[in-house]
């Protein structure tokens, strides 16, 4: 094996030649059901028709100008995304953490724009909003951050899912700005907050005149069987939304929304991107778009999500171990008591892809392209494992 590739990553040792659906296959010609969607990118699966066409296609036309032009597709993208989620405006990126990157600039400008010297942001623990400079600094993990100081001023940390230790840091700070936060917190262990939390959030935001800025590059796009997970709360707009993951099932493509007080902030010279909403990228986008609404399939996730979270608290019910199962829509957590990353391994040799976050959490993001069947193999496999992982250290505890 060559080391002309930085190891940034530890790859597992597989290596995939081909997909179709909810399923890869490897260079061995052995099938994996992927429970994982290339981390809720995938959301219509491998190889999806529609996107396949929209991008044939528009290699055969054009795949890239330069935003110094006006640039169609793009506009119909972001026609279609405010549409969708009620937002304003779009800025086009190439990934979430770009996305993200967009929406600190805003944030910082909007500040600046009251006059306030060094603007204010208030992030929460156990967050993931990217590896840039930026975007690492408001992350909520310090492993993350190791070796990397000396990080970005200008960011303050309060506990997710507490609106009292919120207004406090509000209150410590008359600097603050804004507010990131993501909706489900993703790797940070599929963090389901109270429902109530982010409309909190909004009230505060909105009596203190400070931006609500959503993180939705791993749940918006259908995954949690809404457009974008704010739609689970009624009547409730975010100021910033970023997007990535899932819009454009593979093709890497990010987008930063705003809404109200955002509109305007950012203007010509400001902020942009060579890449960022380039035709091919938009193609795809609005062919994934297009495919959650003609294929019905928020209501198929909404539908069939519920039934696998029962499923999964009925099989891993009373089980000692099992600290906790949640979830919304296609993002399911299964919280052990001890670490569990070796379960990652072991669901390779039983062909499905899972993942381990915040080092004892099994972390599920299956394509919203699955049927029930599989479902049911996705929630018998992964229980099967978890029940043989907690009985072989429960002997090896007695021995």
């Amino acid at each position: 094996m060559t080391n002309s590739v930085m190891p940034t990553y530890g790859r597992l040792d597989v290596a995939f030649a081909s997909g179709k659906g909810a399923w890869l296959t490897d260079i061995n010609d052995k099938q994996y059901l992927d429970a994982l969607s290339g981390i809720a990118v995938c959301n219509l699966g491998h190889c999806h028709p529609a996107v396949t066409r929209a991008v044939q296609h528009q290699v055969e036309t054009l795949v890239h100008t330069s935003n110094m032009y006006h640039i169609p597709l793009q506009t119909q993208l972001a026609d279609k995304l405010t549409e969708l989620s009620g937002m304003e405006q779009v800025f086009f990126s190439n990934s979430g953490a770009e996305a993200n990157e967009a929406a600190i600039k805003i944030a910082r400008k909007y500040g600046h724009s009251k006059g306030i010297e060094k603007p204010v942001i208030i992030v929460m623990d156990g967050s993931f909003h990217g590896r840039t400079m930026a975007t690492l600094t408001a992350t909520g993990n310090a492993k993350v951050q190791v070796g990397f100081d000396p990080l970005l001023p200008g960011f303050v940390r309060v506990p997710y899912n507490d609106l009292d230790a919120l207004r406090m840091a509000i209150g410590h700070w008359p600097e603050a700005v804004a507010v990131l936060v993501e909706p489900v917190q993703g790797e940070g262990g599929v963090k389901v907050p109270e429902p109530d939390f982010l409309a909190g959030v909004r009230a505060i935001c909105t009596q203190r005149k400070l931006l609500m800025m959503l993180d939705e590059v791993q749940t918006g796009v259908g995954r949690t069987g809404q457009w974008f997970a704010f739609q689970h709360n009624d009547e409730l707009l975010p100021d910033v939304m970023t997007l990535a993951k899932g819009l454009g099932n593979g093709v890497p493509i990010g987008a930063c929304l705003v809404a109200g007080p955002a509109v305007g902030v950012l203007q010509a010279g400001n902020h942009g991107s060579t890449f960022g909403g380039n035709p091919l990228v938009c193609s795809a986008a609005l062919a994934v778009l297009d495919t959650i609404e003609q294929e019905q399939l928020l209501n198929h996730v909404a539908t069939l999500s519920q039934q696998m979270l029962n499923a999964f608290k009925d099989r891993l019910a009373g089980q000692e171990g099992v600290k906790d199962v949640r979830g919304l829509g296609f993002m399911f957590g299964i919280e052990l008591s001890m670490p569990c990353a070796p379960l990652v391994k072991q669901a390779l040799a039983e062909g499905l892809l899972i993942n381990v976050t915040a080092e004892s959490v099994i972390r599920l993001l299956p394509p919203m392209i699955i049927n029930a069947e599989e479902a049911e193999l996705i929630v018998d496999k992964v229980c099967r494992l978890v029940l043989d992982f907690l009985s072989s250290h429960a002997v090896e505890s007695v021995a």
